[in-house]
C-alpha cells in the first residue's frame, strides 16, 4: 500500500522521535547522575521521581489553562461542550488537551516504577525523561494545528521515551526476580 504526502510525513516524525528516544534513554544511563536524591531510600526514590514528574503535571495543567482561556475569550465556546459544538481553535485544544493527559497518565507511573528498579548511579534518567517530556509536548503542541505530519515528531519524542522506560522497567523487575 502506498502512502499519502501526509502519512510519509507522520512516518519521518514517529522515526525520528524513535530514533531521539532511543538515544536519550540510551544516554541517561550512561550519563553521570544528576540531582540525585541524597538517600537510597524507596521512599527517597519515589519522593525524586514525584518531584521532577511535576513538571508533567505543569504540562497537563497548561494545556487546560489554554483550553479554559480559549472558551472563555469565544462567544461559541463558553457555554462549555455539554452546549454544542467546539470552534475548530477549540477543538485542537481538548485535543492537545487529552493527548497530554494520556501520555501524563502513562508517563508518570513508568518514572515511579523506573525509580524503584534503576540503579541508583542511573536515577538521573528520570529528570532527563522529564526534559524530553517538555520538548515533546512542546513540538506536539506547536505543531497540533499544522497537521499530523508536524506533530508526529512531539508525539513520538513524548511516547517513545516512556515505553522504552516501561520496557526498561520490566526487565530491571525480571531481571530481579
Amino acid at each position: 500500500m502506498a502512502l499519502d504526502a501526509e502519512q510519509r510525513g507522520v512516518a519521518r516524525g514517529m522515526a525520528a522521535g524513535a530514533v531521539f528516544s532511543a538515544a536519550v534513554v540510551g544516554a541517561g544511563l550512561l550519563l553521570p547522575p544528576i540531582a540525585l536524591p541524597a538517600a537510597d531510600t524507596m521512599s527517597d526514590r519515589l519522593a525524586f521521581a514525584l518531584r521532577c514528574d511535576l513538571v508533567l503535571v505543569l504540562w497537563l495543567i497548561a494545556t487546560i489553562g489554554a483550553v479554559a482561556k480559549g472558551r472563555f475569550f469565544s462567544p461559541k465556546d463558553i457555554a462549555g461542550s455539554g452546549f454544542g459544538p467546539p470552534s475548530d481553535a477549540i477543538a485542537c485544544g481538548r485535543a492537545v488537551l487529552q493527548n497530554t493527559h494520556e501520555q501524563v497518565a502513562i508517563a508518570v507511573p513508568v518514572h515511579l516504577a523506573l525509580a524503584t528498579v534503576l540503579p541508583a548511579a542511573a536515577l538521573g534518567l528520570i529528570p532527563l525523561l522529564v526534559v524530553v517530556f517538555s520538548v515533546g509536548r512542546a513540538a506536539f503542541w506547536a505543531g497540533y494545528a499544522h497537521g499530523a505530519a508536524a506533530r508526529a515528531f512531539g508525539f513520538a519524542a513524548t511516547f517513545y521515551p516512556t515505553i522504552f522506560s516501561a520496557l526498561l522497567a520490566l526487565v530491571l523487575i525480571l531481571y530481579r526476580a
